[in-house]
């Protein structure tokens, strides 16, 4: 396995972003990066993620205040040629005019490596992310997984200290982002790089994150573990924003949530509590012989294989998603009942 450069902390102190045409992509943001992490920005479009990035990248510098912290020392000022960082982009931005081999070996080129080093290394890039007999091709000649390969292999043919990653599966199809998502993962666990994805994606996120910063509107919503941002969320955006979210609105009186459906025990509902929010495997379709004082009907049910995907219209302004991998067949207008969790319950 290449010789990665040791990992590097990085520290966002204060960066915010303000465009020249009054535009605010960013808010202030304070955030420790620790080595050898892979964090991930997630969010929707125009949210800051891709504007802290290339902060980071030293593409874009803070507005006045905001420094970027390598290791403790202030590169804010730094362009990216001098920040020891690879960088994949969403386009790939490869050289068509060059070969495999060529673009791979280009970073090491304009560092002024030596011949016989920048061949080896080439050689170990191509192996690595398993493109060797391609590396005579043009780069109009490769499909879309191979190009991404490429740009992978050229960023860290330079021996990064971290490596920064723009939306690199977007332009892919969803089984090979699949394929490709499992191979950067285990590319990054290997090579014990920091690592720092963005991405609207949650099902990338969720993978590949060891943290997730949530983003909304130029300001972190959150910041934790994967399984910490899905099972609890810290606010309304981000448990909407990450999977798919159930709600019920009701009262809550000695221990009981009543509500259109019918009432549920929850003891630990605070007494204040309207609304409950919970995720579509929290619920399931009761048995005929269980007891269940929530019911609805079938309004739609897709069969996925593996499971069905019902959505149960039980009086709200949207129907509860429910995932049944019960063997029966469910048709529009049935009447189910419905059995949830109390561990999956939520109240923000």
């Amino acid at each position: 396995m290449t010789d990665i450069g040791k990992p590097l902390a990085i520290a966002l102190q204060g960066c915010a972003k303000t465009f020249a045409d009054g535009t605010r992509a960013l808010e202030p943001l304070d955030l420790a990066i620790h080595a050898g992490e892979t964090i991930v920005f997630l969010g929707p479009s125009g949210c800051g993620k891709t504007t802290t990035l290339r902060i980071i990248a030293g593409l874009e510098e803070p507005d006045a205040g905001g420094k970027v912290l390598f290791d403790g020392v202030d590169v804010t000022h730094l362009p990216i040629e001098q920040r020891n960082v690879g960088m994949v982009f969403q386009s790939y931005a490869l050289f068509p005019n060059m070969t495999v081999a060529g673009n791979i070996g280009y970073g090491l080129k304009i560092r002024k490596t030596p011949d016989g080093q920048i061949r080896a290394r080439v050689a170990e890039m191509l192996a690595m992310m398993q493109i060797t007999k391609l590396a005579d091709r043009r780069i109009d000649q490769l499909s879309g997984g191979q190009r991404q390969r490429v740009a992978l292999a050229r960023a860290i043919a330079v021996r990064p200290r971290a490596l920064l990653l723009d939306e690199p599966l977007t332009a892919l199809d969803a089984k090979l982002r699949d394929t490709l998502r499992l191979e950067i993962d285990s590319l990054l666990r290997s090579l014990g790089i920091t690592a720092i994805y963005v991405t609207h994606d949650q099902a990338e996120a969720m993978a590949l994150g060891d943290r997730i910063v949530v983003m909304e509107h130029g300001r972190v919503a959150q910041i934790g573990k994967p399984r910490e941002i899905y099972q609890r969320p810290a606010t309304r955006f981000v448990a909407e924003f990450i999977g798919t979210m159930n709600r019920l609105t009701g009262t809550t009186q000695n221990g009981v949530f009543s509500c259109r459906a019918g009432d549920l025990a929850w003891n630990e509902a605070p007494g204040h509590a309207t609304e409950i929010l919970f995720r579509p495997e929290d619920i399931r379709i009761a048995e005929s012989d269980e007891a269940s004082g929530l019911h609805g009907k079938v309004a739609a049910a897709f069969f996925l294989g593996d499971r069905t995907r019902l959505f149960v219209e039980v009086g709200e302004a949207r129907p509860l998603v429910v995932e049944s991998t019960a063997r029966r067949e469910f048709n529009h207008g049935d009447a189910v009942r419905l059995s949830i969790d109390p561990r999956g319950l939520l109240v923000l």
